[in-house]
């Protein structure tokens, strides 16, 4: 009996009918099937997928190329290579589906289309793997994320507040020197601002979309600058990370690397700086292979870069390497003009970070803060204004609150000349003493009317002559009523 039966079936009929049950069996328990033809259109798709696809109707999707439908979809992929993918995680509206996708061959083996089969409600054993899928994949999205947030600009050429013509000047010149993609050299007291800047001119470049990557060279030491600039390959030396670690200069490929207090450079590294800026490629401890790297270097220092060339500290070719534009930061000193904006600015900041009410500034502590030389310039303001707001209950500051923040001798620097200087034979005249901000004001109209006089009244060339943008000469035109003159 069973040998006829065996008889009865020739192995194409069982092949067909095996393929018809399995097919059946995919159909009914799977969460959606379809199929594509050899050009990757839709050929059919089964009402159960349609509906999860958000399909008005399954033959809405015929004829249309499966990435129209199914953005990531792999079946174009199997009908290219005639190779099955038996089992495979995508994500589809935001659910995570494993996916059976296998070829199909007409009688002489040519590659006719591909069949997918959506697994994912009937496979229970799966669940607890696809759930975990699913949150790494979310956990690395948000890591890349803050990953890409702490290696991009925290600010903008228009964070560093000032609205003085030395600070307009010194902002148009970062915004010209963001678009040279060259070396640049930041020149200036310390906190004046220099990182600022620096994230500024990467924020405005068309490198703004790769990292931004700084090091403070005072702050590594000097063992241990080399790595940080070239990494380090696997194994280089004992306690070595057996994977290797990539060096700043890697780590900023396609972006900006950011180096300051470049002044505290020790000369051995020096050198090798000079070739990576040179050859842009790097060599990684204890490694022979040379890597090559597309980074835009803003240096940045505190230092007379000049005398530490005379004192040998400094490689002069470094120097010129590094000096191809220049910008030199104003001390705060020499920008009086902002401290109003600058303590505004500032104080919002500290009232944010601290939940601190906003205190305001009363005139004879604005007056106060203007006589002070600020040997720390904004940084040194900063805390200035946070410690009086902390020894303080009061919503407004004094200029006794700064008495005991601010020495006297600093707030008066001529005080000592004058005291240590004999008295002259004859007393001399009093001078009026005048609100600063009047007399700032005034200075600053008497100078955009000679601007405008020396130009015959050309606004454009008056803007340029005084170092400001037209649109701040035609506000300051309107504040001081100069066109009624």
């Amino acid at each position: 009996m069973k040998t006829s039966v065996a008889a009865s079936w020739d192995v194409d009929s069982i092949l067909r009918v095996g393929m018809e049950s399995l097919l059946d069996l995919f159909d009914d328990s799977c969460e959606g099937t379809m199929a594509v033809d050899d050009h990757g259109r839709i050929a059919w798709i089964n009402d159960k997928y349609a509906a999860f696809l958000g399909l008005k109707t399954p033959e809405s999707a015929l004829g249309k190329p499966v990435e129209e439908v199914i953005p990531n979809s792999r079946m174009r992929e199997v009908v290219t290579t005639g190779k099955p993918i038996l089992l495979d995680i995508m994500m589809i509206r935001d659910q995570p589906l494993v996916v059976m996708r296998i070829p199909l061959k007409d009688d002489s083996g040519k590659i006719v289309g591909a069949l997918g089969f959506a697994l994912y409600d009937r496979l229970q054993r799966l669940k607890p793997l696809v759930s975990k899928f699913a949150e790494l994949q979310w956990a690395l999205a948000n890591t890349q994320k803050e990953l890409a947030q702490l290696r991009h600009t925290k600010y903008s050429i228009s964070s560093f507040v000032g609205v003085s013509p030395v600070s307009l000047e010194l902002k148009h010149r970062a915004r010209r020197a963001a678009q040279l993609d060259t070396t640049v050299l930041l020149l200036g007291e310390t906190g004046t601002g220099k990182e600022l800047l620096a994230h500024g001119i990467h924020a405005a470049s068309g490198r703004a979309g790769k990292p931004f990557v700084g090091i403070n060279i005072a702050a590594v030491p000097e063992s241990l600058l080399e790595a940080e600039f070239f990494g380090v390959a696997p194994g280089a030396y004992t306690g070595a990370d057996r994977k290797g670690r990539e060096g700043k200069f890697k780590i900023a490929d396609g972006g900006t690397l950011f180096l300051d207090e470049v002044g505290d450079m020790p000369l051995q590294v020096q050198a090798k700086l000079l070739r990576v800026l040179q050859e842009q490629e790097i060599e990684p401890l204890g490694s022979n292979t040379i890597t090559k790297v597309d980074v835009r270097v803003i240096a940045a220092t505190s230092h007379d870069l000049k005398q530490l060339v005379a004192d040998g500290k400094f490689r002069s070719d470094l120097f010129y390497r590094l000096n191809v534009l220049p910008i030199v930061l104003p001390p705060l000193r020499e920008r009086v003009a902002d401290l109003d904006a600058l303590c505004e600015h500032l104080l919002e900041q500290i009232a944010s970070r601290t939940g601190m009410p906003q205190r305001e500034l009363t005139p004879d502590a604005r007056a106060f803060l203007a006589s002070y030389r600020w040997p720390g310039n904004v940084r040194e303001l900063r805390n200035a204004l946070e410690q009086a707001g902390m020894l303080t209950d009061s919503i407004t500051l004094s200029a006794e609150d700064f008495s005991t923040i601010l020495t006297i001798d600093d707030t008066h620097p001529m005080q000592a000349e004058k005291e240590a200087t004999p008295a002259p034979t004859s007393t001399p005249a009093p001078v009026e003493i005048r609100p600063l901000a009047e007399t700032v004001a005034e200075v600053e109209r008497s100078l955009i009317k000679a601007a405008l006089a020396n130009t015959n009244g050309n606004k454009a060339l008056a803007a340029r002559m005084l170092g400001i943008s037209r649109a701040t000469l035609y506000q300051k035109i309107e504040d001081y009523q100069l066109l009624s003159d």
